[in-house]
Parts: structure tokens; C-alpha cells; sequence
């Protein structure tokens, strides 16, 4: 019995009844929006860590990439990694690696964090063979299974990649083709092999082995455009369409997912975008990887996330995929990762100050935020911040023999008009 299966019936399971405590949401509603595949509560039969849930009327979630690749392989940095994300408040984890003993990263980065973690399990299909188009169907599969197996309670499947998606490619005028790792291995390997992409073509057997363990299905944007001049294009809308139709075959066997969305998209469509994943795929949760909104800011790219993230969120976007300041220039290190973290917390929570269901949750934190401002209350506002220990440090770094800040000092408006205020009110 899946937890789908559960909500169809009308059963309110312990995993339910968490995310409507942590959400201050009736229990009922998340069960019936978990029974139509509009939340889903990704958590593996096999695995017990924190439950999350992602989607209609919730808070806006984040997640955090990390994993070793074959140029860089320290396991015991890559666990710091996992810790340092869930510290700062990432609510999941990715595991990317493509370098070293696959099986030990993911088992040594599972153990350290109590989290969601999601996979992409054609990576260590690919990693079983000397090249990424030797490998076999079954490779994928047994590879799905492993990681079902091993407790990942969400895999990255890019069964949106198929001969329709790969003839828009061809015949378009895209500048960087594609960008998604997992993409590219299926596009060569389709283009080697003379067939359609396994997972696209066998999917029942993949909801086979995720109704097994109950794993949640994150259907993969292969085709999302890497730059700018690529946003919106055929080959992202055609992914779009087939992705819906992913959905309903998902979700017509009791299994969970979310969908995966761009990538670089301009933030005049970025509206566009999410609004038709949205009408495509029947309102799953929407998982963005960004979007970037322009490609000039390598070494900010984590604030070019941010702004289209934020956006995206307004917009309807349930879950977003951080970047750090190594986008496109490394693997990132322990403090890119703590900067990526935070930097969309950030862009999470002005988006839940606008959305249905969260919208007075999260104005109540920023009222409090204002009120401990007034006050010159500095103990509430570093608690209240989303990082308050860097909010301390620049405090304290900058010395004032006033109350106020450094910046201001006894020139402060607040404390200014709230004397003159009170003098008034004394007379």
C-alpha cells in the first residue's frame, strides 16, 4: 500500500498528519491533495527521516545539490556538505555523485542527514560501463532498484527525453543543446543505440519497482534550456507535454511525483513557464532549478537563482533547487553550499509571503521581524533571521556606544520618532 493509495482511500496516514502540523494546515486537505497528486510527501518504505511535504498550499521548499564527480572525490567533504545544507535549513538533498564507490557516498551521506534524499540513478547506470552509451536497459532499471533499495526516497528520472524531444533538438536553434547531465547521457545514448529513451518506453516497469518501496518519481527536465536565448522554446514545451502525460500514468499507479522545470529563463517568462507546467501536468508539484535569469553572473549565479526563484514561487512553484556561487565554475565548496542554501531560503520565503495557504504564516515572522526592529531588539532579530549568526557577526564587528546601529548610531529614525512619539503622549 502506497501513501497514494492510502489518501485515495480517505486514510490520514502519521506522515499526513506531520506535514499539517509543520504546515498549520487541516489534515484532511493534505490527504486529499496527496490522493490527487497535487502534494506529495516523498518517504521510502525503508528509510525513517524528517517528513516534507511539497506542493499545493504549502511552504515554498528548498533542496541542495551536492555528490563528488570523477574530478574531485572526497566522500568525507561531501558529508559536511549534506550537514551543512540541512543545518541552514535545506529541506532535502540531492546526491549528484558521479565519481568514486557510488554505493558508499550515498550510504555514508543517507546516514548523516534526516532528510529527503533524491538520486539520479542513470549516473551510476552510466558509471557501470566503460562509456555512457555501452550501458543497457537493464542497467537503468537495476540501477533504480538499487537505489529504492538503499532508502532514496525520490529519484530524478528523465523520461521526458524520447524520439519527439529529440527530433525538436535537431531541427531547433538552441546555442547549448542540453545541459542536464542526465539528459545527455539519454540523448547519446538513444542516438547511439538507434532506440527510444528505456525509461520512456518501459515506464510501467519503473512504477513497478517505485511502488515497491514507495519512492516518489521527480520527472526530469532534460530538455530545459541552458541559456537565456534557449527559454521557452520547442523542445522545453515538448518535454512539457510529454511530462504531463508522465503524470497521469504516475499517479494512475499509486505512485507520488513532482516535476522538474527550467533552468534559464528571462523574467518576463518566467510566468509563462510555470503556468503551463502547471496546466500541462494537472498542478503537480512544480521542482525548479532556479531559474536563472541571466547568464552574465558567474560567481553570483546563487542570486540570479534567487530572483527568478522567488518569482517562480509567486508564480506557483512548490520546491526550488538551489545554486551557489560555483554554478558553472566548480564543484562547489562546504561555504557555497551554506551560501546556496540560504540565498534561496531566502527567495522560499518572499515567495510564501505571497502564496495561498502560507501567505499569513509567513507575514506573521516578518511582522515579529519588525516589531523587534522598532524595539532595537537585536536578540529577536537574530533569532528571527535567517541567518542570524552573520547578522550578529556584522553587529558586532562594527562598534556603537548606542543601542541602534553603527550606521546610525543616536540618529536612528526609529528611535528618534518613537521618543518624540512618547514625549507627545506625556504631555
Amino acid at each position: 500500500m502506497t501513501l497514494m493509495e492510502d489518501a485515495k482511500k480517505g486514510k490520514i496516514t502519521p506522515q499526513m498528519e506531520a506535514v499539517a502540523r509543520d504546515e498549520g494546515i487541516d489534515a484532511k486537505t493534505i490527504c486529499s491533495c496527496v490522493a490527487r497528486g497535487l502534494i506529495s510527501i516523498p518517504n521510502n518504505l525503508v528509510r525513517d527521516c524528517r517528513v516534507v511535504g511539497i506542493g499545493k498550499y504549502l511552504s515554498t521548499k528548498i533542496n541542495a545539490n551536492i555528490g563528488t564527480s570523477r574530478d574531485y572525490i572526497n566522500i568525507d567533504e561531501e558529508v559536511e556538505k549534506a550537514k551543512t545544507a540541512e543545518a541552514f535549513g535545506a529541506d532535502a538533498l540531492m546526491d549528484l555523485s558521479t565519481g568514486g564507490d557510488l554505493d558508499l557516498i550515498r550510504k555514508k551521506i543517507m546516514d548523516a542527514v534526516n532528510i529527503p534524499i533524491g538520486s539520479v540513478p542513470i549516473y551510476q547506470a552510466a558509471a557501470s560501463q566503460k562509456t555512457v552509451v555501452d550501458m543497457t536497459s537493464d542497467d537503468m532499471f537495476n540501477a533504480v532498484r538499487k537505489h529504492a533499495k538503499d532508502g532514496i526516497d525520490f529519484v530524478t528520472i528523465h523520461a521526458g527525453v524520447n524520439q519527439d524531444s529529440m527530433n525538436r533538438i535537431k531541427q531547433g536553434n538552441r546555442i547549448t543543446d542540453i545541459v542536464s547531465r542526465g539528459g545527455s547521457f539519454t540523448l547519446a545514448w538513444m542516438l547511439h543505440n538507434g532506440e527510444d529513451n528505456p525509461f520512456y518506453s518501459e515506464y510501467d516497469y519503473l512504477m513497478e519497482i517505485a511502488y515497491e518501496y514507495d519512492i516518489a518519481i521527480s520527472l526530469g527536465d532534460g530538455m530545459r534550456p541552458g541559456c537565456i536565448h534557449d527559454a521557452s522554446d520547442g523542445p522545453s514545451f515538448m518535454e512539457f507535454i510529454t511530462l504531463g502525460e508522465l503524470v497521469k500514468r504516475t499517479r494512475d499507479a499509486n505512485i507520488q511525483c513532482f516535476v522538474e522545470g527550467p533552468g534559464h529563463v528571462p523574467i518576463d517568462e518566467i510566468e509563462l513557464s510555470v503556468k503551463g507546467m502547471k496546466s500541462l501536468c494537472d498542478n503537480a508539484p512544480l521542482y525548479l532549478l532556479g531559474p536563472l535569469v541571466t547568464d552574465i553572473a558567474p560567481g553570483y549565479d546563487h542570486i540570479t537563482g534567487a530572483i527568478g526563484g522567488t518569482f517562480a514561487g509567486m508564480c506557483g512553484a512548490d520546491f526550488l533547487c538551489m545554486t551557489t556561487p560555483a554554478e558553472h565554475l566548480a564543484l562547489p565548496t562546504n561555504d557555497d553550499i551554506r551560501e546556496g542554501t540560504i540565498v534561496t531560503r531566502i527567495a522560499a520565503h518572499a515567495a510564501d509571503l505571497t502564496k495561498e495557504g502560507q501567505k499569513e504564516r509567513a507575514r506573521a515572522v516578518d511582522d515579529k521581524m519588525a516589531h523587534a526592529r522598532k524595539n532595537l531588539d537585536w536578540d529577536t532579530q537574530f533569532e528571527l533571521a535567517i541567518d542570524g549568526e552573520k547578522a550578529k557577526n556584522i553587529r558586532d564587528s562594527r562598534n556603537t556606544g548606542s543601542e541602534a546601529c553603527s550606521m546610525c548610531g543616536d540618529l536612528c529614525a526609529m528611535k528618534i520618532v518613537s521618543k518624540a512619539l512618547e514625549e507627545d503622549k506625556n504631555r
